[in-house]
């Protein structure tokens, strides 16, 4: 399948392991100290506008089909299905920092927690889960402290600078250096395909007026064209992230529907594709 590629340096690529068809970032590949991957809609067994890699227990799928579905994402990343812990997400800025006790939770255990978009540990073997349909997956990693963490960052968190708060986590949390982090912006909509009323607009040009040439276009009629990769790149640029080390996707869902799911595009009938990362 021929993907439409936006403008930037072809990242990230391709990688296949038997039926599934996956996503990874040769940056975060290359620190060693990482598995991770984002889905595509190739190599599950999920049927009909679920299919067929859709991880998501809540889109009216089988639950069989979306468990084995995660199990063929845990071989990739050398886990098991136990090893899973979601996020929960509501469109917050909310952060939980995940331990031990938190491992299967959202597969073989029960997620007895709510209103998390953001997730970090320093835990080794849990694969960190975060859910996407249009909405911009961030990934981060210090490779010295050998920490990570996802976010999920829709509009909502985008003005809410989910990523940045996630960067200042890292720092407070477990000492994190900024010059060591590693940013990756994964597949999500572009501002081609993502139009925006003026309400929205104005949330942003509140919360970045500095950025607005940047960040927005503007149709007329109370319509914009909003860069979500662009305004979380300057996020984690403004949280002191360097410029070299924020990976942006040039992979947008709704261009590419027959491969990524897109909420925008099929009008809500969809999977969900899963971010997700895991120290070794």
């Amino acid at each position: 399948m021929e993907l439409i590629r936006k403008k930037g340096i072809d990242i990230p690529v391709v990688q296949r392991y038997g039926e599934m068809e996956y996503l990874q970032y040769p940056a975060l590949a290359e620190t060693g100290v990482v598995e991770h991957l984002f889905t595509t809609r190739l190599g599950g067994i999920s049927e009909g506008y679920l299919g067929t890699m859709n991880v998501s227990y809540s889109r009216g799928d089988v639950k069989e089909n979306v468990d084995e579905n995660f199990r063929r994402v845990a071989t990739i990343l050398n886990g098991s299905f136990s090893d899973f812990v979601f996020t929960q997400q509501t469109h917050t800025d909310n952060i939980r920092i995940v331990t031990e006790e938190d491992r299967g939770k959202g597969t073989a255990n029960v997620l007895d927690y709510s209103d998390i978009d953001g997730i970090l540990t320093n835990q080794k073997g849990l694969i960190l889960s975060a859910f996407f349909a249009d909405c911009v997956p961030l990934f981060f990693i210090d490779p010295a402290k050998k920490v990570i963490g996802l976010a999920h960052s829709g509009w909502k968190g985008t003005v809410l600078s989910i990523g940045a708060k996630m960067v200042d986590k890292m720092v407070t949390e477990f000492g994190c250096d900024k010059e060591d982090i590693i940013t990756a912006i994964g597949p999500s909509i572009c501002q081609d395909c993502y139009e925006i009323s003026a309400d929205v607009a104005e949330q942003f040009i509140k919360a970045y007026p500095d950025w607005e040439k940047d960040i927005l276009i503007h149709k007329g009629n109370g319509k914009y064209q909003l860069d979500l990769w662009k305004c979380n790149a300057l996020i984690l640029e403004k949280a002191g992230i360097a410029k070299e080390r924020i990976h942006c996707t040039n992979l947008c869902t709704c261009c590419n529907p027959a491969y990524l799911f897109s909420h925008r595009a099929s009008k809500g009938m969809r999977g969900n594709l899963g971010a997700f990362l895991k120290l070794k």
